[in-house]
């Protein structure tokens, strides 16, 4: 039997923060630690199927949305009835700590940048 694989890439700063007012806070800085960042989560995601919530999803540039499968969950859905639309798939959590939270009994992999 097929089974999905759920990861979630998390970026924390070097003070601990997760988020800033639903970005990150180092957001448009062009270091290239940075920017290297930021293309390992769009090529790590790529051909797979990302969850997460509306403003990250809004936030997945344009050049990044026809190579994965972008999907808005919401704090109503069951994770896993969500999941199971996706068997035998990749599929990354985005969104941070309430959605992380939701769907972390199903996380085989927790990479952290």
């Amino acid at each position: 039997m097929k089974k999905t694989v759920v990861r979630v890439v998390c970026a924390i700063g070097q003070a601990g923060q997760l988020g800033l007012k639903g970005g990150l806070p180092w957001e448009g800085n062009r270091s290239p630690e940075f920017v290297a960042d930021v293309a390992r989560f769009f090529d790590l995601t790529r051909g797979h199927v990302l969850l997460a919530g509306p403003k990250t999803i809004a936030s997945v540039p344009d050049f990044a949305r026809a190579d994965r499968d972008l999907v808005v969950v919401r704090s109503s859905m069951d994770p896993e009835d969500t999941l199971q639309r996706f068997v035998g798939r990749v599929v990354f959590i985005g969104g941070g700590p309430p959605v992380w939270d939701a769907y972390a009994r199903f996380v085989s992999h927790w990479d952290i940048t």
